[in-house]
């Protein structure tokens, strides 16, 4: 029993080796643009992150892990409707798992999506508020030559890329807050309990030292107002890492203030599907999201 134990111990850390090892690799996309917006160095807050930026091949997309350098993915649409997002991709505030796949999608039906890799926060919970900041800016300021109606530019996020949408939606100054917000499988509410959804997100988030006052002032359903923008929100029925019951808590808080909602909540899917082609309901929701953008 010894044995077999000592062998398996070695195989998992031969595999934990192995992972950590994997040589970064560069991102590439079919983004019309690649913006770097600064650094750790040039930004006005640090996460104070010195470990090397690392990037490994995630499916179809990619998983980066100590991010220092704030980069933007345009993907300018052909056609304009005028309406535009800033996207967040998730990864529990401890990597950014970014994926292009709706983005493209949305930039042939006349929506342009700038997807994001921000800055993770080490504890340093001003560093992806500070970057989803800018690229809401960033739409704003260059609306005239992507033709987008500055009145129409919202964010979309799923997971702890939902958390920043949402948390952005509520806490920024009102003429920099986004005109709507689309949320997948968020985690909104860091006082219930989910390992991965709940606990790990706002650890990496807010640092080990933080305060049941700084989960409140973190859970985005506590933070909504009348002034909160319009919101779609989807999650699955069987998602056990972030608990739908996030998505509930925030829509009963956009009824609560009289902001127009939209939820949608499927069978099955679990957690993770916002890139997966080959989930079921995956025409579904991309159409219910286009036709809810473009309603903005």
């Amino acid at each position: 029993m010894k044995k077999l134990l000592f062998i398996t111990i070695i195989a998992a850390t031969a595999m934990t080796l192995s992972a950590s090892a994997q040589e970064s690799i560069k991102v590439e996309s079919s983004a019309d643009e690649v913006i770097t917006l600064w650094n750790n160095d040039t930004a006005p807050h640090s996460s104070c992150d010195t470990t090397p930026e690392h990037v490994i091949k995630r499916g179809s997309g990619y998983k980066v892990s100590h991010t220092s350098e704030t980069v933007f993915y345009l993907f300018k649409a052909k056609n304009p409707t005028g309406h535009a997002m800033a996207y967040f991709p998730g990864g529990g505030y401890s990597t950014v798992n970014l994926n292009f796949g709706v983005a493209e999608w949305l930039r042939e039906r006349g929506v342009t999506t700038l997807v994001v890799k921000y800055r993770l926060p080490n504890g340093h919970r001003e560093v992806p508020l500070e970057d989803a900041r800018a690229a809401i800016a960033f739409l704003r300021e260059n609306a005239e030559r992507l033709g987008i109606n500055p009145q129409k530019v919202g964010v979309c996020g799923n997971s702890a890329g939902g958390h920043l949408a949402a948390w952005s939606s509520n806490v920024l100054p009102m003429n920099e807050r986004p005109n709507f917000s689309v949320l997948v499988y968020p985690v909104i509410n860091g006082q219930m309990w989910s390992y991965k959804g709940q606990w790990s997100t706002l650890h990496e988030l807010l640092g080990k030292w933080r305060t049941p006052i700084d989960i409140e002032q973190h859970s985005a359903d506590l933070l909504v107002t009348e002034t909160t923008p319009p919101a779609i929100i989807f999650h699955s029925d069987d998602d056990f890492i972030a608990p739908t019951i996030n998505s509930t808590l925030y829509y009963k808080a956009l009824k609560r203030h009289g902001v127009k909602a939209s939820l949608h909540i499927y069978p099955s899917g679990g957690h993770g599907w916002f890139s997966r082609e080959s989930w079921v309901y995956r025409k579904v929701w991309l159409e219910t999201l286009y036709e809810w953008i473009v309603a903005q």
